[in-house]
């Protein structure tokens, strides 16, 4: 039976219909495994003599797996086999309804295999391609019908990652776009629709952790597994950009950097680090060569022992910067470090003091010094961002004498609360790592390659970040984010810290970064 061009997978139907995997392969089992647990009748083939049936194998085994945890009931997996067919000949998915490639990512490979399709299938059948860096208008530029091709993008792996993007071409009808996103709600995923663009959208809004974090180590403001413990323990990450990176493979995630960077013109918001090309030479892949930015025993990170600093000096004296946004969250520290420590005393005079404490909202604490007139070797910065509850971040200017670099770091962990110094730098770590990922999203949002609604929900179940990008913008405020910004670039005079016109004009109205264009 074909598909409509108007008719939804939904409830009842949804056996009515079938679907066909190319490509058997990690991705391409997890797309079986999605696809039957919604109830469909699933056709498969793989060009590897026998590469099918072990998927058959595989597959059954996984679903086996989902009874014994609960998660499927007896009569949903007794009915699974006889809805799973292993094809040894592309000819067996000659009745599908709709077809998802999964194989090797290489656009001739793929268009030959979507001629060979169209010649099987029916002209109301539906192609989708889950590449996840080829343009999908390429891929449909070699079909009789491209309004029928679009893109269908899963993360691994496929049952548990509860997202996929749907990506139409230059010439995709709205028909298939409706009929993709309503298979993709009737798995129980989350279908968010992105432009055919560089790294479509989970891809593309990810490149701030990444690029960010490897920049603030290129200029050593921190260490890998600083910018790693900061952005987990302060900011709420799952892991951080090179714990992520030895995940994936620094060998392929390279390659993303570079073909993110070339798809884009060489924009600078995504240029790759030069760190990235002699470890990749070297061999220091992550956990699969057993060290990267990190060194693994078997699947087991090898944790270094943190820094550990003197005790708080006796009679510290210690001045708050009154111009700081968080100057009285800051003197409630204080005043309970001295009741804890007996140690420390707040002078009014910045001259009395032995540790001088500001804040930073995009300055290096250098510049702050010297604007204010301040004894930088006296002096260092305390990020206000996100608070002190979690993890605090302490930055040295340029000139901080190590017995204030010790008062301070002994100061702000009194009460155990871990703490991590790090070296001048404009934004401290998770400044300018959610300024980054924040006017990225912005950017996505101003080009319309996703709806807002798109971007948050892509982000959040893709990406695994605590906060939607833009929500998480409004949390800082958008003047903040736009400070930020502003201040690295014009301290570093990249135009890879330019803010997004869609953050600027929001922040110019206070209005939030959520809020829409109208409709044109």
């Amino acid at each position: 039976m074909s598909l409509a061009a108007n008719e939804s997978y939904n409830g009842s139907d949804m056996l009515k219909h079938c679907v066909g995997v190319v490509g058997t392969g990690t991705m391409g089992r997890g797309i079986i495994q999605l696809l039957l647990q919604a109830g469909h009748e699933v056709y498969f083939h793989d060009a590897t003599p026998g590469a099918a049936a072990k998927a058959a194998d595989h597959v059954l085994g996984m679903l086996r797996r989902a009874l014994d945890k609960g998660k499927m009931s007896s009569a949903e997996f007794d009915a699974t086999p006889g809805r799973m067919h292993a094809c040894d000949a592309l000819a067996g998915l000659a009745n599908c309804d709709m077809v998802i490639e999964a194989i090797v990512e290489d656009l001739g490979v793929k268009v030959e295999l979507f001629r060979k399709l169209e010649e099987l299938l029916a002209d109301s059948s539906v192609l989708a391609t889950n590449t996840s860096s080829l343009l999908v208008s390429a891929i449909a530029a070699g079909c009789r019908r491209p309004e029928r091709v679009a893109g269908l993008h899963f993360f691994n792996p496929v049952p548990l990652m509860k997202v996929a993007e749907v990506i139409p071409g230059v010439r995709t009808d709205a028909a298939t776009v409706a009929t993709l996103t309503a298979l993709i709600g009737g798995t129980g995923h989350r279908a968010v629709i992105a432009a055919d663009q560089p790294g479509f959208l989970v891809n593309h809004a990810g490149r701030g952790l990444y690029t960010e974090g490897l920049r603030i180590v290129e200029e050593t403001v921190a260490s890998p597994a600083q910018v790693d413990t900061v952005l987990r323990n302060a900011a709420g990450f799952r892991m951080g950009p090179f714990e992520l990176l030895d995940l994936t493979g620094l060998d392929v995630s390279g390659k993303v950097m570079h073909s993110i960077y070339e798809q884009f013109q060489h924009e600078p918001r995504f240029r790759p680090s030069s760190l990235v090309a002699p470890r990749i030479a070297a061999g220091l892949f992550g956990r699969k060569t057993a060290r990267g930015w990190y060194t693994y025993l078997g699947d087991k990170k090898e944790e270094k022992d943190e820094q550990a600093f003197p005790a708080l000096p006796a009679g510290l004296r210690v001045w708050l910067d009154p111009a700081a946004d968080d100057e009285a969250a800051m003197g409630e520290l204080l005043r309970a470090g001295a009741v804890h420590t007996g140690a420390v005393q707040r002078v009014e005079q910045a001259s009395q003091a032995d540790l001088l404490v500001v804040q930073c909202w995009g300055s290096d604490a250098s510049s702050y010094c010297a604007a204010q007139g301040l004894d930088a070797t006296r002096c260092v910065a305390l990020d206000p961002l996100p608070g002190f509850t979690r993890h605090r971040t302490v930055m040295l200017t340029a000139t901080t004498r190590a017995e204030s670099r010790d008062a301070a770091a002994a100061l702000f962990s009194f009460d155990g609360t871990a703490v991590t110094v790090i070296n001048d730098s404009c934004g401290f770590i998770v400044q300018r790592v959610l300024a980054m990922i924040v006017n990225i999203a912005c950017d996505i949002a101003q080009r319309r390659i996703a709806s807002v609604t798109d971007i948050e929900d892509a982000v959040t179940l893709g990406l695994g970040y605590p906060h939607g990008p833009l929500a998480w913008g409004d949390r800082i405020g958008p003047a903040r984010v736009l400070r930020i910004l502003t201040g690295l670039q014009s301290s570093t005079g990249e135009h890879r810290y330019r803010p997004s016109p869609w953050l600027r004009r929001r922040a110019a109205l206070g209005v939030s970064l959520l809020s829409p264009e109208p409709m044109r």
